[in-house]
């Protein structure tokens, strides 16, 4: 059975993560999460007081971060400086600012060349915004998934409130449709939907109902 490469794009909060995570268990594949990626680089910019555009200070931090996605029982771990920052570059700060660092052209050429690294002997599900398009374009399976601003919106709010984060729904909204505007916009990479890419609709669907379809479409691909 060979292994193959699957990419998952799409919009903030279309449930990419939690279903490319399902997949690459069923599948017994590696799963990367990008996304992680450029929170953890947002995440090193607020900690030093770095101005979030300038993108050559932010690469020489990554560059001294040891910055590693490391596999666990408890799903992928961000390592920054030898320490577990999982759960720090999900704050609210990060997320609100990611968006303005994943512009930066020289900090997505860094991330993007980590990217493809980890991406090249196949046997991996790895979710994003471009990896169809730019980070893997000859991946054997691309999906673009997405779903509705308001169930989105929702999404994000239920997984806020678990951590302990209090956020109006309406806010939340606002700063959704805000980050589509800017990652559709952005010079360097933008969110794209491949030529070649399967579109899902999430909303109103299960996490089951996804990554089922997802696996059926990865066998098949496997199988030819």
């Amino acid at each position: 059975m060979k292994n193959i490469s699957i990419a998952i794009d799409g919009p903030a909060a279309a449930g990419k993560s939690t279903i490319a995570k399902r997949v690459a268990n069923a599948l017994h594949y590696t799963y990367v999460d990008t996304g992680a990626m450029y929170r953890a680089a947002t995440w090193l910019a607020l900690q030093h007081d770095v101005d979030l555009t300038n993108d050559e200070e932010i690469v020489r931090l990554l560059e001294r971060s040891g910055l590693e996605l490391r596999p666990s029982e408890s799903g992928q771990r961000v390592i920054v400086h030898g320490e577990d920052v999982s759960e720090a570059i999900r704050s609210e700060r990060v997320t609100n600012a990611v968006s303005r660092v994943a512009t930066l052209p020289n900090v997505r050429r860094y991330l993007g060349e980590l990217q493809r690294a980890l991406g090249q002997r196949g046997g991996i599900v790895m979710d994003g915004r471009d990896i169809g398009t730019s980070v893997l374009p000859h991946a054997e399976l691309k999906i673009f998934m997405t779903a509705s601003v308001e169930e989105r919106a929702e999404r994000r709010y239920l997984e806020n409130k678990k951590r302990g984060i209090e956020t109006s729904l309406s806010d939340l909204k606002r700063e959704i449709e805000k980050r589509d505007k800017m990652d559709m916009e952005r010079a360097i990479s933008p969110l794209t939907e491949a030529s070649d890419a399967v579109r899902i609709d999430t909303t109103g669907r299960t996490i089951d109902e996804v990554a089922s379809e997802i696996e059926r479409l990865a066998n098949e691909k496997v199988s030819r």
